[in-house]
C-alpha cells in the first residue's frame, strides 16, 4: 500500500481529476495549499505598493492505492498535470503501513478498496 501525494496548479485539477478517473482511481482527498519551489515568486503592485507574493496557490491531492494501482495513478497524474512548464508540481510515494476503514473495521488492502 502507497500513499501518494501530489501537487499541482489549482488550473489542473480537472485535467487530473479525469485522468484519474480513466485510469479507474476515483478516491482521492484533494485540498487548497501554498508554496514555493523552483518557480520561486512574483512581484506585484498593490495600491502602489509592490508586494512579493513567495507562496504560491498550489492543490494537494492525497490517494492511497494498493501497489497493483501505485504506476498507473502517477501516470495518470503527469498526464494531467504537466503543461512542459516550471510550477507543474511534485509527486511524492510514501509507504503506507495501515489503512483501516471506520465503518466496516477492515484493515490492510481490503480497507483501502
Amino acid at each position: 500500500m502507497k500513499l501518494i501525494i501530489a501537487y499541482i496548479q489549482p488550473e489542473k485539477l480537472p485535467d487530473v481529476k479525469q485522468a484519474l478517473y480513466k485510469a479507474d482511481v476515483k478516491k482521492m482527498s484533494v485540498t487548497n495549499s501554498l508554496g514555493a519551489g523552483q518557480q520561486g515568486g512574483f512581484t506585484e503592485t498593490y495600491r502602489g505598493v509592490d508586494i512579493e507574493v513567495n507562496l504560491l496557490k498550489k492543490v494537494r491531492i492525497e490517494i492511497a492505492v494498493n501497489d497493483n494501482f501505485v504506476e498507473k495513478t502517477i501516470t495518470a497524474i503527469i498526464e494531467g498535470a504537466r503543461s512542459g512548464n516550471i510550477g507543474d508540481g511534485k509527486i511524492f510515494v510514501v509507504n503506507l503501513e495501515n489503512c483501516i476503514r471506520i465503518r466496516t473495521g477492515e484493515t490492510g488492502s481490503e480497507a483501502i478498496g
